[in-house]
């Protein structure tokens, strides 16, 4: 993957991360970065964050959900890069 084809992360975001706005700063985050996100919220009380976008722009994104909103206490990122799917409402990849 070169740095500027647009790629696809998985983002597992653990930590107190439900209840305090993390998606809505995600998607926020996503949107300042140039990428397409769809945060969602998992019975085990993380946050996934599938995310399309150049890499340099997803590193970014990344950064910021390590800080998290105010009220978030991020404990642990896990990131996956894969090849880009155009949709991240597409959960997997066929």
């Amino acid at each position: 993957m070169t740095s500027g084809e647009t790629v696809r992360a998985e983002i597992l975001v653990s930590g107190r991360v439900q209840g305090v706005g993390f998606r809505r700063f995600a998607r926020n985050a996503a949107d300042r970065f140039g990428v397409e996100c769809n945060p969602i919220n998992l019975r085990d009380g993380r946050v996934f964050v599938l995310a399309e976008g150049r890499r340099e722009s997803l590193e970014l994104l990344i950064n910021e959900l390590r800080k998290g909103p105010t009220f978030a206490h991020v404990e642990d990122i896990d990131v996956t890069f894969t090849e880009a799917l155009g949709n991240v409402y597409e959960l997997s990849p066929g």
